[in-house]
């Protein structure tokens, strides 16, 4: 399946077109059409079947830390952070720990057909050691950064506005840019860090400019009024990031359900992207993404599964939670709409879209196979099917690992044991 164009910009039925075959070579794709055009002698064929070959799946906002308590029950954001998340943070300053968990994220990733993400890591510099060694060895394309928080947060997982600015700069010199990884500057949100530290990291963001930079943005109504007493000459929440110098292309801000309009007024202006992650906002109680108004506001918008306050590792759920979500603000994505949050457009949104998300010649060969029928009440579905998206839209609503037959990354077929 290959996307012309965004299918948010026309209808979506005339931004697709299906083609037979991907020729790779060397990492990369070479050739997209009817296999007796492109395939070359010598080439090894790989048939797949009547399995749908797609980009493979980019989620744009990931805590990786956070996989061992994904699902943990029943709290809201604040209570969620004090009583599940930070006790697992703070396990992170043991490095064999960070490396077994960033191994078993990145393998349960790619089973599920994800094969880039944007994590935020711990405070702890082996935290991010860790999780860019383990892309590297299986050969990803990924951003991450250290969460940096100098307060209201438990004293094992604070840094200072000082040790962020020099921890941070230490792993951006040792990783940005390196082979297929990217360095995301990170303060978590603007409650645990101080304006100090706010200060320092948008000093830094300016000195690299090349670099993302990843945090949270009104995500409960609750964290909104936090900020305001913490923060209480800025305009908005927004405006906390802003005057501390960390708005700007290249910013992505996680959830942004309860923006003003000023906020997205300058958020369009600005060049940033919104990262909607739907299975954890209703997971969590956080409220209910506007992706149509984002998208009829001009706004760049990517999709997560937010592990571990999502609910579910795959973009599979992850595009059928925000399929649900939309319905309820009145607006019905088409599959091409959901396949394309999941694909170019999570891309667009960490500035790799010239690499990643698309079938495309020129692009990077990560793809994935998608059986259409994976399980008994899929393939009764699908076996109705008048078209294409008649054919995927029960693998969106009802797929899991399962549907997933293939992963490359680079070009390379991945064989996981979980």
């Amino acid at each position: 399946m290959c996307f012309d164009t965004a299918p948010f910009d026309a209808p979506p039925e005339a931004c697709v077109r299906m083609e037979e075959a991907v020729r790779v070579a060397d990492g990369v794709i070479a050739a997209v059409g009817p296999t007796a055009r492109i395939q070359k002698p010598g080439d090894t064929r790989k048939d797949m079947g009547a399995a749908l070959i797609l980009p493979g799946f980019v989620d744009a906002h990931v805590h990786y830390p956070q996989t061992g308590i994904i699902a943990s029950w029943g709290k809201r954001l604040r209570d969620w952070l004090e009583t599940y998340t930070f006790p697992e943070e703070a396990r992170f300053h043991d490095a064999g720990y960070a490396a077994d968990m960033a191994g078993r994220y990145l393998d349960l990733a790619l089973a599920h057909g994800t094969t880039t993400v944007a994590s935020f890591c711990t405070s702890h510099p082996a935290s991010v050691t860790a999780f860019f060694e383990a892309a590297q060895r299986r050969g990803m394309r990924v951003v991450a950064g250290k969460t940096c928080m100098d307060r209201n947060a438990p004293e094992a997982l604070r840094d200072t506005a000082q040790r962020a600015y020099d921890e941070s700069r230490a792993l951006i010199e040792a990783w940005h840019g390196r082979g297929r990884l990217g360095y995301a500057i990170t303060p978590r949100f603007a409650p645990t860090s101080s304006p100090e530290q706010l200060e320092a990291l948008g000093a830094l963001w300016a000195e690299f400019p090349t670099c993302l930079m990843q945090t949270h943005l009104s995500e409960q109504v609750e964290e909104v009024s936090w900020v305001q007493s913490l923060f209480p000459t800025a305009r908005d929440y927004l405006d906390v990031y802003e005057i501390h110098g960390l708005l700007r292309e290249r910013a992505l801000f996680g959830h942004a359900i309860h923006l003003t309009p000023r906020e997205r007024d300058r958020l369009r202006t600005s060049g940033a992207a919104l990262i909607h992650c739907p299975t954890s906002n209703t997971f969590i109680g956080s409220g209910l993404f506007d992706i149509g108004r984002a998208l009829s506001d001009g706004l760049r918008v990517g999709l997560a599964s937010d592990i571990g306050g999502g609910s579910s590792i795959g973009m599979l759920r992850t595009m059928a939670a925000a399929y649900e979500v939309a319905q309820l603000s009145g607006r019905v994505l088409h599959p091409a709409e959901l396949l394309w949050l999941a694909t170019g457009s999570s891309a667009a949104a960490l500035h790799i879209s010239d690499r990643v998300g698309r079938i495309a010649p020129g692009m990077e060969a990560d793809l994935i196979a998608l059986d259409l029928a994976s399980t008994p009440a899929i393939a009764q579905r699908a076996a109705r099917a008048e078209d294409i998206w008649e054919a995927v839209f029960p693998t969106i609503m009802m797929g899991d690992d399962r549907a997933v037959a293939g992963v490359w990354v680079a070009g390379e077929q991945v064989a996981i044991e979980l």
